[in-house]
């Protein structure tokens, strides 16, 4: 499977764009457990073009977590048309356009998933963008802005016609925010459709390799995006891959292998953002990272508290030695 000439092997699996989330050390966790295609995390057009220190530090690319797409998001076309060409001098394989965020400061301003509610407005935006990049251009949408706005096809279909190479539905509207079922039908729906000729990717409540079997037989996705279900969880790109090739599934890992990814995880965190910031950065993965280990209040409280790596380091160590990798895990 290609996105232009990018080559993703035969079912890619996508790591989704996550605010606060999708940062070069979680990319990096992902990506050594099995990701195919990572997204950085949302950058606004208007942040990149007036050089807002937050916005231009998640241009950052590392050539171990390729290949990546760089996201950005905006309701002006001459801004986003800008952005466009700052995110290319980054150096990325993709360029993917986020039409999809809920968050009402973004949609309520016509940006995200606001832009689904003036569809020409949305292919003439993707049209200028496409013309401004060599790299290929991808979207990421929701259903609509409600049930009674589902354009998905269309919106695939003008999508489509103005040049982009792929393109990932989030089966939700706007309105659903992240509660509900995504109801894949309608991905479906834009899959079967024979006018279009993209690679098509789902994305919603995927969170163990069974779901994924599921989707992928009855839907018949190009490859599936994986978001909430892989903070704290990178192992599940692997887990996915080994059940959907031979039908086995992998042991949940042991703490040690918890431990042993968590101490790249906060090494490059702190790497990247400094130490002090680093390990705030930190301070909502742990959980995840432990979310199935009884009795570990006590543990997760210090993590949060800590100040320093060494500190850290001596938690994680204690943390080996407390709990067994099978006894403590709850059924």
């Amino acid at each position: 499977m290609k996105i232009g000439n990018l080559e993703l092997g035969d079912f890619p699996l996508l790591l989704a764009p996550m605010e606060d989330v999708s940062d070069p050390p979680f990319r990096s966790v992902c990506k050594i457990n099995g990701a195919d295609l990572m997204f950085t995390e949302f950058i606004s057009s208007e942040g990149l073009i007036r050089d807002a220190e937050k916005s231009v530090q998640k241009l950052d690319i590392y050539d171990s977590e390729r290949p990546i797409g760089i996201q950005i998001f905006g309701d002006k076309i001459e801004s986003m048309k800008q952005a466009a060409r700052i995110a290319e001098a980054a150096n990325p394989e993709i360029l993917d356009i986020n039409y999809g965020c809920p968050v009402k400061k973004v949609a309520c301003k016509g940006a995200g998933a606001g832009i689904l509610l003036d569809l020409d407005k949305m292919q003439k935006m993707t049209a200028e963008i496409v013309k401004q990049v060599d790299i290929p251009v991808t979207v990421k949408t929701r259903l609509g802005w409600d049930e009674n706005t589902i354009k998905i096809v269309e919106v695939a279909e003008r999508l489509q016609d103005v040049g982009i190479k792929a393109l990932t539905i989030h089966g939700r509207t706007r309105k659903q925010m992240y509660k509900g079922a995504a109801n894949w039908d309608y991905i479906a729906d834009v899959k079967n459709n024979p006018r279009i000729s993209i690679p098509i990717f789902g994305n919603g409540d995927i969170d163990s390799p069974e779901k994924a079997k599921e989707h992928k037989e009855k839907y018949g996705v190009d490859g599936i995006m994986i978001g909430r279900a892989a903070i704290g969880n990178p192992w599940i790109f692997n887990q996915i891959k080994k059940f959907l090739n031979d039908g086995e599934e992998i042991e949940k890992p042991s703490i040690d292998e918890r431990i042993n990814i968590l101490k790249k995880h906060l090494l490059f965190s702190a790497e990247w953002k400094g130490e002090k910031l680093g390990l705030i950065e930190m301070r909502r993965h742990y959980s995840n990272y432990f979310r199935e280990i009884e009795n570990f209040k006590e543990y997760r409280m210090k993590l949060i508290s800590s100040e320093s790596i060494k500190d850290s380091m001596g938690l994680l160590k204690e943390i080996s030695e407390k709990f067994s990798p099978k006894e403590n895990f709850a059924l």
